[in-house]
Parts: structure tokens; sequence; C-alpha cells
């Protein structure tokens, strides 16, 4: 009897899996092809759909979460920031420059201040609607 344990094959409902944790390819042939080819043809370019996954990268982090839920309130300079978050101004910098580099935040130059403001409305639409889902999410759970 030989050993084939690296060789082996698990079926596992129409699924072709190397060993029972890691699935190949799906073992039949698509049965909509028309749904496949109405899907491939709306869906965003692969290039589109990794800078909106950078782009939801950024919301992964509470402290850049906090620093745009001050700016929807009102523009504010690095010491203010740092005081609303009893943080120090220099992690606040580094999270501005995150969040400066994806393109919500913009900065102008007031003398030696640098004022920070969210770069639009987009932003706070999509701020809102992730709110929205948790206050939603947290509703059904009571």
């Amino acid at each position: 009897m030989s050993n084939r344990s690296n060789d082996l094959i698990y079926k596992i409902k129409g699924y072709r899996l190397k060993n029972a944790n890691e699935i190949e390819r799906c073992d039949g042939t698509v049965l909509h092809e028309d749904v496949v080819a109405k899907v491939q043809s709306v869906m965003p370019i692969e290039e589109d759909l990794s800078d909106l996954a950078e782009s939801f990268k950024v919301f992964g982090d509470t402290t850049r979460i906090k620093i745009l839920s001050g700016l929807f309130e009102a523009e504010m300079c690095v010491c203010d920031i740092a005081f609303l978050l009893n943080m120090t101004q220099s992690a606040i910098s580094h999270q501005l420059r995150v969040l400066k580099q994806a393109g919500l935040v913009k900065n102008r130059k007031d003398g030696k201040v640098v004022f920070y403001s969210i770069d639009d409305e987009h932003i706070k639409h999509i701020f809102d609607q992730g709110l929205a889902r948790i206050m939603v999410n947290k509703k059904g759970k009571i």
C-alpha cells in the first residue's frame, strides 16, 4: 500500500480539495453563465478594487476614526486634535500623514499653524454609512 497522503484529494460538497483545509477549485461547471457574464461586465477593474481595499484599510484604525470624527465637526490643528484625543502631537501627526496620503484629509497653513480638515463630503458619507450599520447590528442584538 503506497503512502499518497500528499496526493490525497477530498471531495466535499462539489469542491476538490488538496487536503481537508485547502480549497483548490470548484469541481463542477458554471450553472448560471448568464449571471456570471452579467456580473463580470459590471465589476470594477482590479486596480480600482485594490485602491478601494487600500482606502478601507485606512478606516481600520480607531485613532484615525476618532480624528476623522473630530474633523467632521471642525477644522483643527495637530495640537487641538492631540488635546481632544489625549494623545501626543507626534502620534496625531503620524495618523494625519496616513489620512492625508489616503486623500481623506487636507491641510492649510495659517502662519506657522497647520489646520486639517476633511478632503470632501464623500468621506463623511462613508463614515455615516458604516456607523449606521453598526447601530443596526447593535439594535438587532438587544
